[in-house]
């Protein structure tokens, strides 16, 4: 039998496979194996060594020897190592040794094995659909009897349950995976509703899981009993990783139950209220806090009710029994502020009480209460300076703010959460920035405490939001807007109507506030918030940026300290989010990127042969060229649109070739459409950037490829030589002498009705620029031009007056660069 080359060496790779594994290799005798089937696939003796070899791996892989010794032998730091495999990208067990795993280590009873079976048991269910199919054959079996024997092994090992009925591959048929799904959650609840035991966690976590996946086909399986028990695992007093699977569950559930599940929560909470117990009104109050930000209008309702209200004044008698209840009802109204008639009701009736606990209270109620405070106080409308209540309420507004201050410095940066939102509330007032922004230290030490706690996004986001405030502008207004503002403030009789904003909004004044934290050192925290990747916190830098860049002087500072490479990060980004501010986060990081590079020398922010490359910042800023639609409450905003191709036509200029042919590639659509611009400023930045772009041969092309199209476009250009601003005239004039050294250029200018007493116009102009440009054009004309092309260009010069133009340009112009210019022009004209 004659073999071919291939099988010939498929051969010999069996032979050293086989030598291998007898002196202990298998690795090695694996890899050869696999080349050999590669090479010779229906090779028998090939395929039986490989067989063979693949059978003794399994009944002596690394892992399923780890959990022998693990689970036999009860040796701890092979149990380790199991763990260690099983997180390991690229290490994973072939089908058959995860499944001998698995059934080894259940073949023990739970009590008779460590904790490391948790994550064990959990690692092969992730990554063995072996695993996971034997598991969907024992729940089939019975759903109980199997939840029994994992969930004492663990919350992990319980809980991939829950992988298991959610994986469709592993089931007959989908009423079998939703009749196990079902029967899982009931258990799962089950043992949530058990008295006297302490895996809580556990339970929830089941639950939680399920229905964040599948809460609409599950919901219908809650009653009040059950919902009861979900619901008193947001007692505060638990842990906080169990009121957070508690929360998902009860999140999940009111989103999935609709109405239902709203009035049914609402049952149980004032059947709570009105046994007036103390456990019973800390879980009503928990309860409440903890969906206020989720359906906001039911809870408001709930909560401005006369039976809740009834119960939580007496909270403020200030008796031993009451105060047990006091965290719990200070959280409430924490979270209660988010509604406006929640608010205002929370001032009427408890201010006192709040003010009296911020005094009295221990650390945990004083501070909570300044955050409530902090929040009521900054919504109250301003009063008139006559009745002495704003200067009151600015001082209160300053000592709760020290307060925060203070126990941010003894904190040293540790349980913060409340201190940062207290201050965001607090910093939306103007005195408040101003007071903020001054305080050198305070901006240091903020700046250190959000850096030190990046990785946390509810302390982070609160402190960002304090800096959001102090550096934000305020909105420009049409002309239409403020008179609007105005009536409206008249209608509600503001005394303040005819002031306008307060002076502490000035642009001025936001600039200082700006600079103040660009010196405090913000842009290393900055770069670590963006490895977050959190889409509300880069929301948040977003807008902060846009901002800071706003000051001319600032943007090279945010360049040097990496500002660019942020910002071209968060503009590249596509997470989307509900969150407005996310949703800004692309756009305000693209328009502060265009700011910077209008002011930078783009060479120095894109070296030649470094990161990042010039040619990533195009897709950003080309986004900003088409402006969102105007509507009656916002104008429609041009800015991003000006500052973008500012930019682009600054990057334009830039040493590397890539960059002009990748914004014609990318933008050209749009940037000849702004040409036609009613605005002249952008039309004026769009004639620049277009004139820069004409030393690169793909700007060229798009005037000089003879088609029709390319005429047309020349007729623009020639048209905004003669536009009112002197600047867009220049733009245009440029962009022309360089085009016209090219006779197709010229050509189509000659085709152009007026194309060559337009520039011609240009050398009558007074200003030098243009003076050169429109002569530079005509030499071109006369000079460069070639045969028939050159000599029509020449006769309609002649016959456009072009002589007595030059002539008048030589006899007037003091440039050397006019003078040299003119007379290569003239020359031609007259030989």
């Amino acid at each position: 039998m004659v073999h071919s080359t291939g099988e010939e060496r498929a051969v010999h790779l069996t032979r050293e496979a086989i030598e291998l594994v007898d002196s202990g290799h298998r690795e090695a005798a694996s890899r050869n194996l696999r080349e050999a089937l590669s090479l010779a696939p229906n090779n028998p003796a090939v395929k039986e060594a490989f067989l063979k070899i693949q059978q003794e791996e399994e009944t002596s892989h690394h892992l399923l020897d780890l959990c022998r010794r693990y689970a036999s032998r009860k040796e701890e730091s092979a149990g380790k190592d199991a763990v260690l495999y099983l997180r390991t990208d690229g290490l994973k067990p072939p089908e058959g040794v995860a499944l001998e795993c698995a059934k080894l280590l259940l073949a023990h009873r739970a009590h008779a094995l460590s904790s490391l079976q948790d994550d064990i048991i959990s690692g092969l269910v992730r990554q063995s659909a072996s695993v996971r199919q034997f598991f969907s054959d024992q729940l089939q079996i019975s759903v109980t009897t199997f939840f029994d024997e994992m969930y004492d092994r663990g919350d992990a090992a319980a809980v991939c349950l829950d992988t298991v009925v959610l994986d469709p591959s592993v089931w007959p048929s989908e009423t079998a995976r939703f009749h196990c799904e079902r029967e899982l959650f009931l258990l799962f609840i089950a043992k949530l509703m058990e008295s006297g035991h302490d895996l809580d966690g556990r339970s929830l976590k089941g639950i939680a899981r399920l229905l964040a996946v599948d809460a609409s086909k599950l919901q219908d399986q809650v009653d009040d009993e059950e919902l009861d028990v979900i619901l008193s695992s947001l007692d505060h007093r638990l842990p906080l990783e169990w009121r957070s699977q508690a929360t998902l569950a009860t999140v999940k559930y009111l989103e999935a139950s609709k109405e239902t599940g709203q009035n049914r929560f609402t049952k149980i909470i004032s059947s709570k209220l009105s046994k007036a117990r103390v456990d019973d009104l800390i879980i009503a109050f928990s309860a409440t806090a903890a969906v206020f930000p989720v359906i906001p209008e039911v809870a408001a309702t709930l909560f401005l009710s006369d039976g809740f209200m009834a119960a939580l004044l007496p909270v403020s008698a200030r008796d031993a029994k009451r105060r047990r209840v006091e965290v719990s009802a200070l959280e409430l109204l924490n979270a209660a502020c988010i509604n406006k008639a929640c608010r205002e009701a929370i001032s009427k009736n408890l201010s006192d009480w709040l003010s009296h606990t911020l005094t009295n209270g221990c650390d945990e109620t004083s501070e909570l209460a300044a955050v409530v405070l902090a929040k009521i106080r900054v919504s109250e409308k301003d009063e008139s300076e006559s009745n002495g209540q704003t200067q009151e309420d600015g001082n209160r507004a300053f000592e709760l703010v020290d307060r925060f201050k203070a126990l941010m410095s003894s904190r040293k940066g540790e349980n913060v959460q409340n201190i940062m939102e207290g201050l965001a509330y607090s910093s939306v007032k103007p005195a408040v920035k101003e007071q903020l922004a001054k305080d050198s230290s305070f901006l240091r030490d903020l700046i250190k405490i959000l850096h030190e706690n990046s990785s946390d996004s509810s302390v982070l986001y609160g402190g960002l939001m304090i800096i959001l405030n102090m550096t934000q502008f305020l909105p420009n207004l049409s002309e239409e807007q403020k008179k609007m503002s105005q009536l409206k403030s008249y209608a509600e009789a503001n005394p303040n109507a005819r002031a306008g904003p307060n002076p502490l909004e000035s642009v001025e004044h936001v600039i200082a506030r700006c600079n103040a934290v660009v010196e405090a050192g913000i842009m290393p925290l900055f770069i670590a918030c963006n490895k977050t990747n959190l889409p509300s916190i880069q929301g948040l830098v977003g807008k902060i940026m846009l901002s800071l860049s706003r000051n001319q002087k600032a943007r090279g500072t945010l360049a040097q300290q990496g500002g660019v490479k942020l910002l071209l990060n968060i503009g590249t980004s596509r997470q989307g989010s509900s969150g407005s501010i996310a949703n800004e986060a692309v756009p305000n990081a693209s328009h502060a990127l265009a700011r910077i590079l209008i002011s930078v020398n783009p060479s120095h922010v894109f070296p030649p042969s470094g990161f990042p490359q010039v040619t990533s910042a195009i897709r950003p800023l080309t986004a900003l060229l088409v402006a969102p639609e105007a509507s009656a409450d916002q104008p429609r905003d041009l800015l991003p649109m000006f500052e973008s191709l500012l930019a682009l036509t600054n990057l334009a200029s830039h040493p590397d070739e890539t960059a002009p042919d990748t914004i014609v590639r990318q933008a050209w659509s749009v940037i000849e459409d702004l040409l036609l611009s009613n605005s002249p400023l952008i039309q004026r930045a769009a004639c620049e950037l277009v004139c820069n772009l004409m030393t690169c041969e793909s700007g060229v092309v798009k005037f000089a490829d003879g088609s029709k199209r390319a005429g047309q476009r020349l007729h623009v250009l020639l048209a905004l030589t003669d536009a009112d601003d002197i600047a867009t005239r220049r733009a245009a004039g440029g962009a022309l002498a360089m085009l016209t050294e090219f006779d197709s250029v010229i050509a189509g200018v000659l085709d152009r009705p007026r194309g060559v007493q337009l520039l011609l116009r240009l050398c009558r102009e007074d200003d030098e620029g243009l003076l050169h440009r429109g002569v530079a054009c005509v030499r071109n004309m006369s000079c460069i031009a070639s045969g028939d092309i050159g000599r029509r260009a020449r006769e309609a010069l002649k016959k456009s007056g072009a002589v007595d133009t030059l002539s008048n340009v030589l006899k007037t112009s003091r440039n050397t660069s006019v003078l040299q210019t003119g007379v290569e022009a003239l020359k031609p004209l007259v030989e």
